[in-house]
């Protein structure tokens, strides 16, 4: 059985000086690619659109009065190149889907900005939990009109795996959950999805050791 993931986004916009707040969904599933050369060429066959290679850093912090490992929350410094970024993710919000509420903010660029974020939450009281590093592959596909991001990553001490996401607004949330799940299936992916992040997965990696 199929199990997409949906986070639901924040995107703010100024009006007349007026910030008008929308929520949209990030429709995302997971899999782990145990062949990755076979997965580019099938991405190259379907003409797939390669857009960049990236590294990314994903700084999580726990919060020094409750734990977000017991409610299902995350807060993260995530880096991409020079580029930061502060995101928090909200609990689920149901028992059957991966809803939630991402709230994400750009800050200065360059490590020293990143660092220096990081001291600041530590004094706050927040503390690090390890972290997550990876190389991203991204490439952009168009499917039944609508435009996915497929993306394959090599995460430190994981491997390989492949993302399909999509950000729509609200009332497409369902139909687009439809649509990813068929994109998966015509790539040859599932139809078991990986569920949990990669931090979960790593922490997990760590505990069993």
């Amino acid at each position: 059985m199929f199990n997409s993931q949906a986070n639901m986004r924040m995107r703010i916009t100024l009006i007349n000086s007026k910030a008008i707040v929308t929520m949209q969904y990030e429709v995302e599933v997971k899999y782990k690619l145990d062949d990755v050369d076979a997965f580019r060429r099938l991405l190259q066959g379907k003409q797939a659109k390669f857009i960049n290679t990236v590294e990314q850093e994903d700084i999580y912090m726990n919060h020094p009065s409750r734990d977000f490992a017991k409610t299902d929350e995350a807060f993260r410094i995530r880096r991409i190149g020079s580029e930061n970024r502060l995101t928090y993710k909200g609990p689920l919000v149901d028992q059957e889907t991966k809803t939630r509420q991402e709230i994400e903010l750009d800050f200065a660029p360059e490590a020293h900005s990143a660092a220096q974020m990081q001291a600041l939450m530590e004094k706050l009281g927040f503390r690090p939990v390890p972290s997550v590093h990876k190389t991203r592959d991204t490439y952009h596909f168009s499917y039944e009109e609508t435009n996915f991001e497929i993306v394959i990553d090599n995460v430190d001490g994981l491997g390989w795996y492949v993302e399909l996401e999509c950000c729509v607004d609200a009332c497409k949330q369902e139909a687009t959950r439809i649509k990813i799940l068929k994109l998966a299936k015509m790539f040859g992916l599932g139809p078991d999805t990986e569920r949990r992040s990669y931090l979960r997965l790593l922490l997990e990696k760590l505990e069993s050791a």
